[in-house]
């Protein structure tokens, strides 16, 4: 870049009309005046260019994040944005725009694409050579833009580009234009690996949706500190409308993506005001998500209501699509406790926490014991104290089965010794049931399977479940065919468990149960 004139000539408070203006004049000589602009534009293009240590720091910070994302470890997410170079090829394209120096605005961009690409490819080799591949929490959370990503990504560009002006910091500030740039980059690399369409593509909206917003931003305030044209001392017609050209351009996918992200923020508002007003004000909805991505849309959550609010899943589907006017994927864990707890649960829940904070209440140890379990903060956890139960729901664990969330469950009971702990799982088809050849009694795998689909059965408030083969009436159970056997013993199990058995048309050898409507 040249050297830059009198920061009085340009600027967007350049010119003696703006002297009438009180706050302009005091900005222009305050402010303004106050900033070494060659000193600054020489930093500027200085670090904003192309070299061996840039594009081995990218990779590197890529390498480091996407080892946490797999990891699901936030703190080795943040060690990626420690060294991370990103920022100054993106402050070099917003200060080119502000000064129309296409040269540098070129060399920049150039810069930040290829470093990105390389970055995004190492990544992409990480995860094709991890054993470790399965989607986990910290990549959903980057799949996605929405309001909050957004404001960190301005934030960030704002005190980045003070920063730099003011020549202080800018290490420090680094790491937080990293934090909204680094992990999407590594999800991308993440999902052209797996290729997984939907993580691919939701973070490279991410990662494009934060780059214009840090590149506006610092062209926005650049021009504010008065980076202008460094060649003429009045900003002609002609650069006026390339640079409100730029905006545009820039700014029409921020406004785009703001639009989604506002219509999707009122969908899920209308969700839950939904089946809060179905389930009453003694309800609670927890663990609400909706995934856009899905046609028609899936609808996922966890209602904690009195017992006597209970709803099919047939008639919340319908209840909510009358409502919101489209179809939905639903599904709903309703954990449904006397009405007695559902008036008290909240001061319960306040009582327990305050108590584990002390450090003398076993129910505070207990629910973060449970909360561990489902996955799950535990103020999700709702606590029983005078009947000493402890009720959640599982979040979505990826690649679990019910037998991972009934394994879970144990687990947590035998730990909170002396403790009722109730964890509903997620809707999933039950286990398949199979007998060894020529035998009618459950023992081994068999049994296991079908306590599986009896504590599923429960956990959903499924009070019944059908049993291919059943026989609606059993006159000699011993002259029953052998399915019919099996499947009277599959009852006999369910029965004992408090399920209920009703008779299903025969499906070979095998049973998967099934409830008269899907939980």
């Amino acid at each position: 870049m040249n050297e830059v004139p009198a920061p009085t000539a340009h600027g967007p408070f350049a010119g003696e009309h703006w002297d009438r203006v009180p706050l302009a004049r005091w900005w222009r000589h305050a402010v303004v005046e106050t900033v070494d602009h060659p000193e600054v534009i020489e930093r500027v293009v200085a670090e904003s260019g192309m070299s061996a240590r840039y594009f081995f720091m990218a990779m590197m910070s890529a390498g480091i994040a996407v080892l946490g994302l797999l990891l699901s470890s936030p703190a080795v997410v943040i060690g990626a944005m420690l060294i991370s170079p990103l920022m100054s090829p993106i402050l070099g394209v917003g200060f080119g725009l502000a000064l129309f120096d296409f040269s540098e605005l070129r060399r920049a961009f150039t810069a930040f694409l290829l470093g990105s690409l390389a970055a995004m490819l190492f990544t992409a080799l990480i995860v094709l050579a991890s054993p470790l591949q399965a989607t986990t929490d910290e990549i959903l959370m980057r799949i996605r833009p929405n309001l909050f990503d957004l404001l960190v990504a301005l934030f960030a560009a704002l005190a980045g580009t003070f920063a730099v002006i003011r020549g202080r910091g800018e290490t420090i500030v680094g790491v937080a234009i990293a934090t909204a740039l680094m992990p999407p980059l590594a999800v991308i690399g993440y999902g052209l690996a797996t290729w997984n369409v939907p993580v691919l593509t939701g973070s490279l909206a991410l990662f494009g949706t934060n780059f214009f917003t840090i590149a506006l931003t610092s062209t926005i305030m650049a021009r504010l500190y008065g980076f202008g044209h460094h060649l003429s001392s009045k900003q002609t017609m002609l650069q006026t409308g390339v640079l409100l050209s730029v905006f545009v351009a820039m700014g029409v996918p921020l406004a785009l993506a703001l639009g989604q992200i506002a219509r999707e923020a009122v969908f899920v508002s209308q969700v839950r005001s939904v089946l809060s007003e179905r389930f009453g004000p003694d309800s609670r909805v927890t663990q609400l998500e909706v995934d856009f991505h899905r046609s028609p849309w899936a609808v996922r959550s966890v209602v904690i209501a009195p017992r006597d609010r209970a709803a099919s899943a047939t008639a919340l589907r319908t209840g909510l699509e009358d409502r919101l006017g489209r179809r939905l994927d639903l599904h709903v864990n309703q954990i449904l406790i006397d009405p007695a707890e559902a008036g008290a649960e909240r001061a319960a829940l306040e009582r327990a926490n305050a108590a584990a904070l002390e450090g003398s209440d076993r129910a505070g140890e207990v629910a973060e014991l449970v909360a561990l379990a489902a996955g799950v903060p535990v103020d999700d956890v709702t606590i029983d104290r005078q009947r000493q139960r402890a009720v959640a729901a599982f979040a979505t664990l990826p690649g679990a089965d019910l037998a991972t969330y009934y394994a879970l469950e144990r687990r947590a009971a035998a730990a909170a010794d002396g403790w009722t702990v109730e964890i509903t799982p997620p809707a999933a088809p039950l286990p398949l049931i199979e007998f060894e050849n020529g035998d009618d009694a459950l023992a081994g795998a068999s049994r296991q399977a079908a306590l599986r689909s009896a504590w599923a059965a429960r956990r959903w408030n499924v009070p019944a479940l059908r049993i291919p083969g059943l026989p609606a009436e059993i006159e000699d159970e011993a002259g029953l065919p052998l399915p019919a056997r099996r499947a009277v013993a599959i009852a006999a199990l369910l029965e004992a468990q408090n399920v209920a058995a009703l008779p299903a048309p025969p499906a070979g050898n095998s049973f998967r149960l099934t409830g008269p409507e899907a939980p």
